[in-house]
């Protein structure tokens, strides 16, 4: 067979033929290093906690907590990124910067355990310490009073950098919060601590899971005040971007991962900083269930959703199989 100016014509398929073969003409690679484990750790509890809707994933205990970093640091994970469920929520979501806190204490503790053999990103929230189970201060009317909000932002951002994270990653989607916990880490000493901001996160059903891991839903309405609209195209989400680039984020993130790769695809074209996208829990439970029923082959739909993700242009993903894929991958 030949082309129009009579050369032959390019066989696709050659180059699919053997395992080999794809091995070895492959554009898009999914690394351990590429991953990021994230991990809860609860205040009170005396062995790891196992959450029935994320078959597999637990609430850590202080020395749950450092075994499983352990085994994914050997695996050759990326990072770990920590969520804090404290003993005791109150409105302004006090346990979020104290000391003693939970994930201060787990910061603490894995920095000692594991140094810097990995990177400990610490999630910079409210939610999970809130009595309300909204991500910011509240004023009268239930509304989320941004300002006052920044105020703890910052506070939270230098509590945990003293405890020893290497990354802090806001996630509570307040305007000005990057410029904010910039500012207190800069005048804290901690100028060398880098930012991953939450920058798309959107106002998701694909959150319900995790929200039973970090016990933090909302106790009345929902997030989609400050979180993104899922109806709203990319344009939206690369302004927010911006925002937080022109703040001083040092790396951005788009969450969730899968329903929102055109996104991540713009925002990897927009920026030449690091871009992560988060596998959140509603895609993990998904899989898992499906797998369960056999109606997947579970390690093939895992291996293609984060080489999806990969494809469309993340640097870094977020995955609760990220020691699991990295074991496999080694």
């Amino acid at each position: 067979m030949t082309g129009p100016a009579g050369f032959p014509v390019a066989r696709p398929r050659r180059l699919r033929r053997t395992p080999a073969l794809r091995r070895l003409v492959t554009d898009v690679r999914v690394h351990p290093s590429d991953l990021i484990l994230p991990m809860f750790v609860k205040e009170g509890i005396d062995a790891p906690a196992p959450i029935g809707s994320m078959p597999g994933v637990v609430q850590h205990t202080l020395d749950s907590l450092v075994k499983a970093a352990y085994e994914a640091v050997t695996a050759g994970v990326g990072g770990l990124v920590l969520f804090g469920v404290p003993a005791a929520k109150d409105a302004r979501g006090s346990a979020a910067d104290d000391p003693d806190g939970i994930v201060q204490v787990a910061l603490r503790r894995l920095a000692a355990e594991v140094g810097d053999s990995t990177v400990l990103i610490s999630d910079l929230c409210l939610d999970e310490y809130t009595d309300h189970g909204h991500c910011g201060v509240l004023l009268p009317s239930g509304d989320v009073d941004n300002d006052a909000t920044l105020a703890r932002y910052a506070s939270i951002a230098v509590a945990q950098a003293t405890a020893g994270a290497h990354v802090v990653a806001p996630s509570g989607m307040m305007d000005g919060q990057v410029g904010a916990i910039r500012a207190a880490l800069d005048g804290a000493g901690f100028d060398a601590v880098p930012i991953l901001a939450y920058s798309a996160k959107y106002s998701s059903a694909f959150y319900g899971p995790f929200r039973e891991a970090a016990e933090c839903a909302p106790r009345f309405g929902d997030r989609s005040a400050y979180q993104q609209d899922p109806a709203r195209s990319a344009g939206e989400a690369l302004r927010e971007v911006a925002l937080d680039i022109a703040e001083g984020a040092d790396a951005v993130m788009v969450k969730p991962a899968l329903a929102y790769l055109d996104v991540l695809a713009a925002v990897r074209a927009a920026t030449d900083l690091p871009v992560a996208a988060y596998q959140v829990s509603g895609e993990y439970a998904m899989v898992e269930a499906a797998a369960a029923n056999g109606w997947i082959d579970r390690d093939r739909v895992i291996t293609e959703t984060l080489t999806a993700i990969r494809r469309a242009g993340a640097d870094m993903i977020l995955t609760y199989w990220a020691t699991e894929v990295a074991q496999r991958l080694r």
